[in-house]
């Protein structure tokens, strides 16, 4: 079935509503938006995506599959956030993080801290943390792609 919602990157749009991923403790911060949808850029060949809010139009996140930009991420994540989804593991769920970025958009960072674990058979997505420092919450993506291409990672 489609579903109509309003975007702030694109307006209005029309989205399958198997692309409705239920959070049900929300994002931090915005714990009280339980519904989003993840939407593909305009640009197919782009790796970000969006992470919309249903209910609120104007709520929407950057997001960005950490392998795209950095093969070596490994986050440490609970076996109660993998429950929490319905997942048994790592193999269960994508793995999103969330975008920062600046006026100068080639100091934009990812949130490798706090990664947005989904479970897209189940439908429930959840803000992780970490249980390893190794990553931060303000990741540099294009030093990390410029450190790869120069065989660091």
């Amino acid at each position: 079935m489609k579903l109509k919602i309003k975007t702030r990157p694109f307006g209005e749009v029309e989205i399958d509503e198997r692309q409705v991923i239920d959070f049900p403790e929300g994002i931090p911060g915005f714990d009280f938006v339980k519904k989003f949808a993840v939407i593909d850029n305009e640009d197919e060949k782009s790796p970000f995506k969006w992470l919309q809010a249903l209910e609120e139009p104007e709520l929407a996140f950057v997001i960005i599959q950490p392998h795209d930009f950095m093969r070596s991420y490994e986050p440490d994540i609970s076996k109660n956030d993998y429950k929490d989804v319905k997942a048994q593991g790592p193999q269960d769920v994508l793995v999103f993080a969330i975008v920062t970025i600046p006026s100068n958009p080639s100091e934009m960072t990812a949130n490798l801290q706090g990664p947005i674990i989904i479970n897209p058979h189940e439908k429930l997505g959840k803000q992780a943390i970490s249980l390893t420092d190794r990553y931060g919450v303000k990741h540099g993506i294009l030093a990390e792609i410029k450190k790869s291409a120069e065989g660091g990672g």
